[in-house]
């Protein structure tokens, strides 16, 4: 019997494909527990729809991706960031990716979540530095944080 999958099953088939499975097994357990159903002509058709949807989702959520990743590698985006600092030039705190995102809220009003920020470590010492920021799997831009005395 062939069934479309709405759930992944272990060892069977992922969400959304289409396999031949027996039909003790597909009646009894798969169907019973909402996990597939029945691959008829409606529901392949309902299927396609879905698998386009999603489709064409994905592809706007890209788009958004790289229009942001336009915007914060502008040669005029450069985050600004005023810290205390000692004598030796260091700061007394440090710059994590909440200040980065919060700067960046400010001064461009862009909003984007901390987490994309990619930092390896804090920043500690005054001046311009490229951080990456993952926005989207395939998109990855380049911030330019400039750390400035208070």
């Amino acid at each position: 019997m062939k069934v479309i999958f709405l759930q992944d099953v272990k060892g069977k088939g992922k969400r959304g494909e289409v396999k031949e499975v027996p039909t003790g097994f597909a009646q009894n357990f798969l169907i019973k527990k909402n996990l597939a159903k029945e691959a008829t002509g409606k529901a392949m058709a309902e299927l396609k729809g879905q698998v386009k949807a999603e489709q064409k989702a994905e592809a706007e959520i890209l788009a958004e991706a790289q229009a942001l990743k336009a915007e914060l590698e502008k040669e005029t985006t450069i985050v600004e960031v005023k810290e205390k600092v000692g004598a030796d030039g260091r700061l007394f705190g440090a710059i994590n990716s909440k200040k980065i995102a919060d700067a960046l809220n400010a001064q461009f009003n862009l909003k984007l979540d901390k987490h994309k920020i990619q930092l390896e470590y804090p920043l500690k010492a005054i001046g311009l530095k490229d951080v990456p920021v993952k926005l989207h799997k395939d998109v990855t831009a380049t911030i330019r944080v400039k750390i400035s005395e208070k």
